[in-house]
């Protein structure tokens, strides 16, 4: 169902819709999960950290997906709030036709590279080859992940989050059910272990990412315009990429700087790997979450700004901050203190390394995700209102922190424990530059 967020409280506007982009982000989350449940619980901790391993650089493809996401949606929200219907069509079919060549590019390049980057990370040698199959296999899945990104970035624009969760909660349990057969009932198919849950995530991406095609194109018909819709728009391409480049420039420089970190964190051996690989799924979970919400807060901003009702979108960052740090409070509890039994979920017998290292790194980033999701809501609104520059900047802020100390602190007698006061560093610098950009603008 289409909601117009430009009318109705705000508060019960903005929860009404992001609640069901919340529930969409675990189940989202759900497939990297459970790829690493089934690798660690069923395969070994070998195959844990050669998922995880290869998780960092699947974010930079995901980085890209994210960038034709939130460009497709600001600007279809902002359209949609101003009922400028025949563009809004425009804008969706430009923006199915550059992703697509773009996907065709980075499916090129991956596959061509994918031995590269993980030499590049310091893959150890005994997960390498592991660790290359599920990259591989996950580069083929590219133009589901695209295209479902698309979609979702479309129906939130038209303040419908219902839909893509009912998609996500299927599919997602679907491949939980498809990664423990492939891994245990095919494992004679499957020899490796890592492939078996690769393929069941690439079957069930698929499934999700046609019939989230299927109900957009219906959806669309049912918008009537005096003139009929171009096909695409080098214009529209162009407001398009204004939102678009800056965002996918952020996650791809977040992916980076993950990268170089995964490699600082390589060093440590397969322990520390395996350790890290559960406890930042665990992590990814609530930032995915508080980012989805932020989208929402953007989508909220742009389609008041879009029906020329800015003096909204203040409202509309104070209930998001609401949402966003009630939504923190129980996840900082529970990383905290169950912090051990939430990493044996992950391995089946955990060395005492892994275990002492995921446990640490939650319990060190867990108290600080009320500060980063005061963050992740200014850039949300500064994103929704098309301001990219600021919200680079303290992005960036936090990125370089991160990686600079995470290098330094772990060559001190800290050890692997340095990498992880790196977190909450670069959180709190980059919420103070947000927050301050937010207060200068609204």
């Amino acid at each position: 169902m289409n909601r117009d967020l430009t009318v109705g409280n705000p508060d019960k506007v903005l929860w009404k819709f992001c609640i069901p982009l919340f529930g969409s982000i675990i189940f989202q989350q759900l497939y990297n999960i459970a790829d690493s449940f089934v690798a660690g619980k069923f395969v070994g901790e070998q195959a844990l950290a050669a998922v995880g391993n290869s998780y960092e650089i699947t974010l930079i493809f995901i980085a890209f997906a994210f960038g034709c996401n939130i460009g497709c949606s600001v600007t279809v929200s902002q359209l949609f709030g101003a009922k400028q219907f025949r563009d809004m069509k425009t804008a969706v079919s430009t923006t199915l036709i550059a992703s697509g060549a773009l996907c065709a590019l980075l499916m090129a390049a991956g596959l061509m590279f994918s031995g590269n980057l993980l030499h590049l990370i310091h893959t150890p040698e005994e997960v390498f080859e592991a660790s290359k199959l599920y990259l591989d296999i996950y580069i083929l899945s590219l133009p589901f992940v695209f295209y479902y990104n698309v979609a979702t970035g479309i129906f939130s624009a038209l303040g419908n989050s219902r839909t893509p969760f009912l998609f996500l909660m299927c599919s997602s349990l679907a491949n939980i059910g498809m990664d423990i057969l492939f891994t245990t009932k095919f494992s004679n198919i499957f020899t490796h272990g890592v492939d078996g849950v690769a393929w069941a995530t690439f079957l069930c991406q698929g499934v999700s990412c046609i019939l989230a095609l299927v109900f957009v194109f219906r959806t669309f018909a049912a918008f009537r315009s005096p003139e009929k819709a171009s096909l695409f728009s080098w214009q529209l391409l162009g407001k398009i990429a204004m939102i678009a480049i800056p965002s996918t420039l952020q996650q791809s420089f977040i992916s980076v700087g993950n990268i170089l970190i995964q490699g600082v964190i390589n060093t440590f051996g397969t322990g520390v790997m395996a350790g890290y690989s559960a406890s930042v799924k665990l992590n990814n979970l609530v930032i995915t979450s508080l980012t989805t919400i932020g989208n929402g807060i953007s989508n909220f901003t742009a389609q008041n700004i879009g029906a020329g009702k800015r003096f909204r979108v203040r409202e509309g960052f104070h209930a998001g901050l609401k949402l966003v740090w009630m939504i923190c409070l129980p996840f900082a509890v529970l990383y905290f203190s169950a912090g051990q039994t939430l990493i044996r979920i992950f391995l089946d017998a955990p060395s005492a390394e892994a275990l002492r290292t995921g446990t640490k790194f939650l319990q060190i980033v867990a108290p600080f995700y009320f500060v980063v999701a005061a963050k992740l809501t200014a850039d949300g609104t500064l994103r929704g209102a098309a301001l990219m520059k600021p919200f680079m900047i303290s992005t960036f802020t936090d990125l370089i922190l991160r990686v600079v100390l995470a290098k330094t602190l772990s060559m001190t007698a800290l050890g692997s424990t340095g990498i992880w006061l790196a977190w909450p560093i670069g959180w709190a610098a980059a919420t103070l530059l947000s927050l301050r950009f937010y207060r200068e603008t609204f």
